[in-house]
Parts: C-alpha cells; sequence; structure tokens
C-alpha cells in the first residue's frame, strides 16, 4: 500500500545501455531495510563518495529517516529491478529542503554493478524533474573533489551556477536544464 500523497504518476521503467529494464518510483517507508541491503552491497568507496564517513552498515534509524519522506521538499526516487521475494533496489536519488523553499541539496548513489549504464543519468533526470514539479527550481549537492564522475555528471546534465571547493570537498549549485525531461523520460 502506498503512503499518503505517494505520487504514483513518477512511476516509469527506463531501460539501461545494457538494455535492462529497471523500475523507477518514489520511496516508500517500507523501502528501509532494502536501503540497509543495498548499502551492504556498495563498495567501501562507493559508499564513502556518498555519505563522505565509513560506517560498516546503514544504521536502522538513518535508513528510516532516508524512507520516509513528505514527497514535496523531501523526496527519493529508487532504481529497482525484479527479484523472486521483493524488487532488488539499486539506485537512490534524493533531494533534502534548505533553508530557501526553491532550492534543494541532491544525493544520488548506484550499486557498483550497475554503474556506468546510464542509471546516475537516469535518476539525477526524474529527481530533477520531479522536484521542478514541486517548486524547486535551484539544486545544491557536495560532491568529493576526487568524485570525477559525479562532478562530470552535473557538468554535463546541468547547468552549473556556482563551484566553491573547500577541505576536499565541491559544493556545486546547479539548475535543471529544460531539456533534461526529454532526454530521460
Amino acid at each position: 500500500m502506498n503512503p499518503l500523497g505517494y505520487p504514483k504518476e513518477l512511476e516509469r521503467t527506463a531501460v539501461l545501455r545494457n538494455g535492462v529494464p529497471v523500475h523507477l518510483r518514489p520511496i516508500r517507508p517500507e523501502d528501509a531495510p532494502r536501503l540497509m541491503a543495498f548499502y551492504e552491497r556498495l563498495s567501501v568507496d562507493t559508499a564513502y563518495r556518498r555519505f563522505f564517513t565509513r560506517m560498516t552498515t546503514l544504521p536502522p534509524e538513518l535508513a528510516h529517516y532516508f524512507a520516509n519522506v513528505d514527497y514535496q521538499r523531501r523526496l527519493a526516487i529508487v532504481a529497482e529491478l525484479p527479484e523472486d521475494q521483493a524488487p532488488l533496489v539499486i539506485g537512490v536519488a534524493r533531494c533534502e529542503p534548505t533553508d530557501s523553499p526553491t532550492t534543494a541539496e541532491v544525493a544520488l548513489v548506484v550499486e557498483d554493478a550497475w554503474q556506468r549504464l546510464g542509471l546516475g543519468t537516469i535518476l539525477l533526470g526524474e529527481l530533477l524533474h520531479a522536484s521542478g514539479q514541486r517548486g524547486i527550481c535551484e539544486f545544491r549537492a557536495d560532491v568529493l573533489k576526487s568524485n570525477d564522475r559525479m562532478l562530470r555528471l552535473l557538468a554535463r546534465h546541468t547547468d552549473v551556477t556556482r563551484r566553491r571547493t573547500q577541505h576536499g570537498v565541491t559544493e556545486i549549485f546547479f539548475h535543471r536544464r529544460p531539456s533534461a525531461a526529454v532526454e530521460t523520460r
């Protein structure tokens, strides 16, 4: 059962470069255990690039926080593959509110086995499109200076307005390109 306010219109199927279809949908509260299992499958490097820290597991309270959003200012899109028991989460893109009502912070992570297949681009496009429909027009992301792939992804698919690097972390402000929805939808 979908939670109150769940935006079913954001559900869709996308096809990766290798031809594999993935289901995209807004996150739901019952995804918390699946997020913990997803984190367990991330390499140490991928987990560090996303969280800027080393955790042996994703704590249950953090998984609960991530899985419970308001679908307006806090939104997350998951990419999943069908499995016999329950769908397997292979990627997550999320936005969190900032002090400005029209700006959101963006974070993105794709399981290592599914990287370099276009899933990051798809998730970013879906998140920016859905956020734009909710009045968010500016985005920011903190990216490790060494995370070249994420920096290139943002440079290629968004309009970067400001960029500043301090202490190994690049803070990027950007806007969704008007054509971004056409590229991924």
